[in-house]
């Protein structure tokens, strides 16, 4: 990306766009908008010259909506992109590179679910609850896109799958998602420690090997369907 490709925020009108600064700014009149989808396209866009990329914040997540950039510049990169495409090796290197890229998320799958499997630490006496959970943690939070902790660098392996668990907990043992929050700085954080801190408990019991009453048992219930897809099959 050169300096020229900026990250601007949607306007508040068409062809208009809120810069760095927080100042309304018109797009330039011989400028398209490159709509998200196509990431070659969207590389060299910004890596050629000037561009406008917007991105729209919610919460702590970022959803590209398109990308501002002269006409003439789109037309001949779509151009030769289209004749690079069109050409046998492309195809050949583009089915490559989607098979490497598939063999390192399929690694990264098994080593997360291990990874969450060894966090649970269950008895043995619940080792098909440990299968069944780590599976089921791993299938929701390691999809590519998924936005949660489990495709995050910046932490290690095993303190994503840490972190995983416990927002799994939270939303298929736990009310939190029913529960009306008063919108007040740091109350959300706090309900979020309380319940986090409940889950630990209720992993505890399945780590001493006590004797629990599935009846009663969030966990247990959370699981349920999952069995019940073993047990039919």
């Amino acid at each position: 990306m050169t300096p020229l490709a900026r990250e601007v925020r949607p306007g508040p009108r068409p062809r208009h766009v809120l810069n760095e600064h927080g100042i309304v700014e018109a797009v330039p009149a011989d400028w398209s908008l490159l709509p998200p989808g196509d990431a070659a396209l969207s590389r060299r866009i910004k890596q050629d010259g000037p561009s406008l990329t917007i991105i729209e914040l919610k919460g702590r997540k970022r959803f590209s909506r398109g990308i501002w950039a002269p006409t003439a510049r789109l037309a001949l990169l779509r151009t030769v992109l289209a004749r690079e495409r069109a050409d046998p090796s492309y195809l050949k290197k583009l089915q490559s590179s989607r098979k490497r890229r598939e063999t390192i998320e399929e690694n990264y799958t098994e080593d997360f679910q291990e990874a969450v499997h060894q966090y649970l630490n269950f008895h043995p006496t619940q080792q098909t609850a440990a299968t069944a959970l780590a599976q089921l943690i791993t299938e929701h939070a390691t999809p590519v896109g998924s936005g949660t902790v489990a495709r995050t660098q910046r932490i290690p392996l095993e303190a994503r799958a840490a972190a995983a668990t416990i927002a799994w907990l939270r939303h298929q043992t736990t009310s939190y998602d029913h529960l009306a929050i008063p919108r007040e700085k740091g109350r959300r954080r706090e309900v979020r420690r309380l319940l986090a801190q409940r889950s630990v408990q209720l992993l505890a019991r399945y780590r001493s090997g006590e004797a629990i009453d599935l009846a009663q048992c969030p966990l247990h219930r959370a699981l349920l369907p999952w069995m019940a897809t073993r047990t039919l099959g």
